[in-house]
């Protein structure tokens, strides 16, 4: 196994480590949160408290629901808890599928070799660390889900290659996509939304047409593909990637995967042991019967019979075809290539079999923030905080307090951007009044709903499950990514406001 590291320093651990002042920060930041923070369920049980508390402080009553039950406000607070517990059940199959899809294409075999290869890119441990944070931000504007995953599996390899790379730091970039550019990138919720007639409410419809006059759409033109919203997106690539060369601690501190306990085996090796296990078990595919599960017979079938349907809905799809995108064509991708990168139905099968632990923290917390978005949605705390902001606010400062808003709100709800089709209509509404430019503020409010993640560790769970880590291993790094990311995204939402007119 061919292995790198600073020999010097780690052949001598007992030399004094010469850490920056922002390794030792988030060094600091790491043993306080190894300590004092609970695991990523605690942070939903203690969440649930919360917003009760503040929905009791802000005057909400305690319970009531309307006469009519298709109502979406007037209820109290333990009957919205209740009505919200469920609401997201649909998104919560749709987040498993994509973590198990996106799992599943990750370890097949083409993708295992671009891995191993990408493994060996970097050098020395900081050189590791940040190429994998700039490897999840790439992955993560293309399709945040699949780089979940792929750049777990990639830190994994880069843990095993590189000795002396501290395994937390290398966990906390991994996720770094999901906390920095996801939602300007091509799965972005909000932008892809407001872009589409038939996933656009007509309650937010109507408020984007009163501000335009023409249509209740925006399209991405004014969204993720503003130059405004671009240039943003580069600006806080640069700096997470700086930001990963400079935490980065020397050998002499850093933990390794082993010293953590953690067995890491070499990839390929890896997949090719489980599928010989797997045939094994299975008679290693003697019975007449066996042939269709080795066989690659069907699975180029159905992956046929995919890639026509996917064609005539992208060639249906209204005006221009990304518009088209959701969750179930994402996840219905994400299967296609796996059965073809898999090539035979049995390497799938255990390939599935072995991503969905991955979806396990998904199925268990997802119901209880569908609970704290039943709080904020269904009562009026929503339109209460966003009231908050807004009274405080005016046309220059607008931007940058909604994105405190989002993230704040964020941190609570962490719904992937789904919950903006709650706050979309007060959002755009105190934009119109304001004259701000409509699809700025959906820029900025995916801005703010990123940078939540790097504060709350409910989109870790996955990554957490791949490496073997826990949410309080990774997030003093991810908190120290925070502090200097999130400021710049207030100043370059503020800045680029300026040149931005109100459309009519």
């Amino acid at each position: 196994m061919t292995t790198r590291t600073d020999e010097a320093a780690a052949s001598q651990p007992g030399l004094p480590a010469r850490d920056n002042p922002l390794a030792r920060i988030a060094l600091r930041f790491t043993a306080f949160t190894e300590r004092w923070l609970p695991d990523a369920f605690g942070f939903v049980l203690v969440g649930t408290f919360v917003i009760f508390a503040l929905g009791l402080l802000t005057g909400e009553k305690i319970v009531g629901a309307p006469a009519d039950p298709k109502a979406t406000t007037g209820y109290g607070l333990v009957d919205a808890w209740g009505k919200g517990f469920w609401s997201l059940i649909q998104f919560t199959l749709q987040m498993a599928m994509i973590i198990i899809g996106g799992y599943a294409v990750a370890v097949s075999r083409p993708v295992a070799r671009l891995i191993a290869r990408l493994a060996q890119i970097p050098k020395s441990p900081r050189a590791a660390i940040a190429f994998t944070a700039a490897v999840a931000m790439l992955t993560a504007y293309l399709n945040w889900a699949f780089s979940l995953v792929f750049t777990a599996i990639l830190a994994k390899e880069i843990a095993r290659l590189v000795r002396g790379v501290d395994y937390r730091a290398l966990g906390a970039m991994a996720f770094l996509g999901l906390g920095t550019v996801w939602a300007q990138g091509l799965s972005g919720s909000a932008a892809l939304q407001v872009a589409s007639e038939s996933s656009s409410p007509a309650p937010v419809q109507e408020v984007i047409k009163a501000g335009r006059g023409d249509s209740g759409l925006i399209p991405l033109t004014e969204t993720i593909f503003l130059w405004q919203g671009i240039v943003a997106t580069a600006i806080i690539f640069l700096i997470a990637v700086a930001m990963a060369w400079l935490l980065a601690p020397s050998p002499g501190r850093a933990k390794t995967a082993q010293d953590l306990g953690i067995e890491l085996r070499p990839l390929l090796e890896e997949r090719s042991a489980d599928t010989t296990d797997v045939a094994a078990a299975r008679g290693g595919g003697r019975r007449p019967g066996d042939w269709l599960e080795y066989s690659p017979l069907f699975a180029i079938l159905i992956f046929l019979l995919g890639l026509w349907y996917l064609a005539r809905y992208f060639a249906n799809a209204k005006g221009n075809p990304l518009n088209a995108l959701d969750l179930n064509t994402v996840n219905l991708i994400l299967l296609l290539l796996a059965l073809i990168l898999h090539w035979r139905p049995l390497r799938l099968v255990d390939a599935v079999r072995r991503g969905a632990p991955a979806a396990s923290g998904v199925l268990l917390q997802f119901p209880f923030y569908g609970g704290i978005f039943g709080m904020i949605a269904y009562t009026g705390l929503a339109k209460t905080i966003a009231g908050w902001l807004v009274d405080i606010s005016n046309a220059f400062f607008y931007p940058a307090v909604i994105a405190i808003y989002s993230c704040v709100l964020g941190i609570f709800v962490p719904s992937g951007g789904s919950k903006w089709v709650i706050e979309a209509p007060y959002v755009i509404e105190a934009a119109n009044q304001l004259q701000v430019h409509q699809g700025w503020m959906v820029v900025v409010y995916d801005l703010g709903e990123a940078s939540a993640n790097l504060l709350q560790p409910f989109w870790m769970l996955p990554t957490l499950a791949i490496l073997g880590l826990k949410a309080r291993d990774i997030m003093g790094y991810t908190f120290a990514m925070f502090l200097a990311c999130f400021p710049a995204v207030l100043f370059l939402v503020t800045l680029f406001a300026q040149t931005l007119g109100f459309p009519r």
